[in-house]
């Protein structure tokens, strides 16, 4: 008889509803179409009775951290205003149960959590895109990489929504073999299953429906400087065409100019600093690209509505 592999999902207030569904559906349909119960499933929560997800969904738990069962996996699952929710419960649990032999992992932007307990360190790892620009500050010890997931280090991580379903039916084929987990996706409707290499995001060819190298260069160069952010004329002249050349393509393809454009990545990019980073304004101003603090929070609050100072008080 085929022993049933238990897994707990350990839920963070605010989690994602999506990445929870992804996580519980493929074992389920699993058990069903093997006619075997293959995986159990816990939900544990801080007070042991429920949590409430970012959609207000509340969901009944069966176990608090503290009196968690043991277990073969373990999956700790957050999602918005995850640096809110470091709880020390938690945090023991998961140190625990991978101590007892349990396969600990985090889903959707709980590798945030485990990262803040050293657990990370020298690993690859996989978090929402949305945490990337906080995590890479806070966390320079782990090998962040844009990927759906990572399965092949000791510490499992996904990165949340349906990528968590991409890694729930690679651990029924590791476990079970390919025809299961096929047949497991396609009783999900589910004919696009990535791999765990899988870029997280749709390339910017994709999402803007264009084949130009140029542009696809340019912005590239402008994510990778963003601490030193070079003039339209540098990227034109490292890309090898005129100023005036690369200002038509972004005009075109983007409907606003090379300038524009790489202030809103440094804009955007100061604003997931601020939500998702204890780091000070001047600092994040210093990071992406702002000599003057005062100039960095006058360009924010035309573009935000917000001073920087006041967006950090909002989420504290």
């Amino acid at each position: 008889m085929t022993k049933t592999e238990r897994f707990a999902i350990l839920l963070v207030p605010e989690f994602t509803h999506i990445a929870f569904s992804c996580a519980i559906e493929p074992l389920r349909i699993a058990n069903l179409i093997s006619n075997e119960t293959l995986y159990e499933w816990v939900l544990a929560s801080h007070d042991g009775n429920r949590e409430t997800c970012s959609n207000g969904t509340v969901s009944l738990v069966d176990y608090s951290f503290k009196d968690l069962p043991k277990c073969d996996r373990v999956f700790a699952l957050s999602g918005i205003n995850v640096h809110k929710h470091l709880d020390p419960d938690l945090l023991n649990a998961l140190r625990r149960e991978r101590a007892t032999g349990a396969k600990v992992g985090a889903l959707c932007s709980a590798a945030f959590i485990l990262a803040k307990a050293g657990m990370l360190d020298g690993m690859r790892a996989a978090i929402h895109w949305d945490f990337h620009d906080g995590f890479l500050e806070d966390f320079p010890d782990v090998n962040l990489v844009s990927s759906v997931f990572v399965a092949d280090e000791p510490i499992i991580t996904a990165s949340g929504g349906t990528a968590t379903a991409d890694l729930m039916l690679h651990l029924i084929e590791d476990t079970h073999g390919p025809d299961l987990a096929i047949a497991v996706a396609d009783q999900m409707v589910y004919n696009a299953v990535r791999e765990g290499t899988a870029e997280q995001r749709v390339s910017l060819q994709s999402r803007h429906g264009m084949r130009n190298p140029h542009l696809v260069r340019a912005i590239q160069i402008m994510n990778d400087c963003i601490e030193r952010p070079r003039s339209p004329s540098l990227i034109a002249e490292e890309i090898g065409i005129s100023t005036r050349q690369l200002e038509r393509i972004f005009g075109r393809y983007l409907n606003c100019s090379p300038k524009k454009y790489l202030m809103d990545l440094r804009l955007n990019r100061a604003r997931n600093l601020l939500v998702q980073t204890d780091q000070s304004v001047t600092e994040i101003a210093l990071a992406c690209g702002f000599e003057s603090p005062g100039h960095f929070a006058r360009v924010y609050r035309g573009k935000f509505g917000i001073t920087p100072t006041a967006q950090q008080s909002k989420i504290r």
